[in-house]
């Protein structure tokens, strides 16, 4: 076990990073405003804590979630952590939470800071910073005139407009915690620019404060709004014939993490999502909202909303809450494509894994053999050959069969032993198409030329989607 930092891609930027187990289990979640230099402390020789080597020679890897500030990176942490609960986070598995604004359901509706917003709420949040999350609501009220949670309208304002006007206000001060904050930012401006022609300059600027809290605040629901109910937002980067594909699974108003598929990419992003997609959800229920870069079509909608046993409604959202989630995601695709980049091709790292699952050293060169007939005639052999994963064209051999054999067994006897009377170099693997009777001829056939050990052999029988080898 133990983590190669010489091997870690991280950028620069602010996010969260988790430290796992090779089961993916998370040992430790933190926040950086600069990734890449905040891992790699965990690595020098006077680690700033006692726990960091021990935390470093139990885990296998290090994932990341790039936010666009650091005061979302402070919120997605917090989640994180409340989710995964992670042996080394000592310091917040008490379950406390960021303050949230809510608004109750009330006949007239009343505005609220609190860390534990009632039932049946609007609520936005939650805030890391509480100063400003209290000022906003001071704001709110004092524009809008908006009840406090005893129901006292505030001091000095003057309701007018009866029922319909309070809904009126409620209205628009949702509209400013939903991100629209231009309303309220305007009276402020002017309240601003008042205070200065009367030379009240220190009004002013605490009038610009505010302003600078407000925008603050607004801009704070990236990773946590109440528009994220249930949805996962799909990003997608592409270089080449290179892709990655990462899924954020967004619930109850917040960002509970992200999974990524690297694939190959050739051309069209909907194909590409949709050939993800149904390897994500072939084993785990979607989500009531999808959030896709381009649109999928409906057999992929009626076939994820059965997955899900009700509706699917995938979308492309081009502005709001949703759009930025999105965005968000195609940010963390485009890095972690940079980052696998650098670690190699895809291919090759196809190859490397299939190697670790079958037990070989290599798969960097790979022979594969096939046989044709038509009505018994036109009798011809193939074999196509890869190299680091990658088709190697100039390689690939036809094979006219020259004997009367009858039968495939025979016909790839024949094909073979003339391929491998020419070879000068053996490859890392010899796959057939065809089963177990496949595998024990070609075996025969190689052990009568005292090649039989000279390389591994396995037979895929595609029909049984099984793969025969020996040992």
């Amino acid at each position: 076990m133990g983590i190669d930092h010489s091997k870690l891609e991280l950028p620069r930027g602010p996010g969260v990073y988790l430290f796992k187990r090779s089961d993916d289990r998370v040992l430790y979640v933190g926040k950086a405003t600069d990734l890449r230099s905040r891992v790699r402390s965990y690595f020098t020789n006077s680690p700033d804590r006692e726990m960091v080597p021990r935390l470093v020679s139990e885990s296998d890897k290090v994932d990341f979630i790039v936010t666009q500030s650091p005061s979302e990176a402070l919120v997605l942490e917090r989640e994180l952590i409340r989710s995964n609960q992670p042996r080394y986070n000592s310091m917040l598995k008490d379950g406390k939470s960021f303050p949230f604004i809510a608004m109750t359901s009330h006949e007239k509706p009343r505005i609220m800071y609190t860390r534990h917003p009632p039932k049946d709420a609007k609520i936005w949040g939650p805030f890391p910073d509480a100063g400003a999350a209290k000022l906003v609501v001071k704001l709110l009220r004092r524009h809008f005139g908006i009840r406090d949670k005893t129901d006292k309208a505030p001091f000095g304002f003057v309701e007018t407009g009866g029922d319909e006007g309070y809904a009126e206000r409620v209205k628009a001060a949702q509209s400013v915690l939903d991100g629209h904050a231009g309303i309220l930012i305007e009276r402020l401006q002017t309240e601003m620019d008042e205070a200065s022609r009367g030379l009240e300059y220190e009004r002013a600027a605490r009038i610009r404060d505010m302003i600078g809290s407000v925008q603050g605040a607004k801009s704070e629901n990236v990773v946590s709004s109440r528009f994220y109910q249930d949805c996962d937002a799909v990003g997608f980067s592409s270089s080449g014939d290179g892709g990655c594909l990462v899924i954020l699974h967004a619930k109850d108003g917040i960002i509970r993490g992200q999974v990524e598929y690297q694939l190959i990419h050739r051309g069209d992003v909907s194909d590409s999502v949709s050939l993800v997609l149904s390897e994500h959800y072939a084993n785990r229920r979607p989500p009531s909202s999808l959030l896709v870069p381009s649109p999928l079509g409906d057999s992929m909608a009626e076939w994820l909303s059965q997955r899900r046993g009700s509706s699917v409604e995938v979308r492309v959202p081009m502005r709001g809450e949703l759009s930025k989630l999105r965005s968000m995601a195609d940010r963390n695709a485009e890095i972690h494509l940079v980052r696998s980049s650098r670690a190699g091709n895809l291919e090759k790292a196809a190859a490397d894994e299939g190697a670790d699952l079958l037990g070989l050293e290599t798969l960097d060169h790979v022979v594969c053999f096939d046989m044709s007939q038509t009505l018994g005639k036109e009798r011809v052999g193939a074999s196509v050959v890869l190299r680091k994963g990658r088709p190697s064209k100039e390689e690939y051999r036809t094979y006219a069969v020259k004997s009367d054999a009858p039968d495939d067994l025979r016909m790839m006897s024949e094909v073979v032993s003339r391929w491998a009377k020419r070879q000068d170099e053996w490859p890392d693997l010899l796959l057939l198409d065809g089963g177990e009777t496949h595998l024990s001829a070609i075996e025969g056939t190689l052990d009568g030329m005292g090649l039989l050990g000279k390389f591994p052999i396995a037979a895929l029988a595609k029909r049984e989607e099984s793969l025969h080898m020996r040992g």
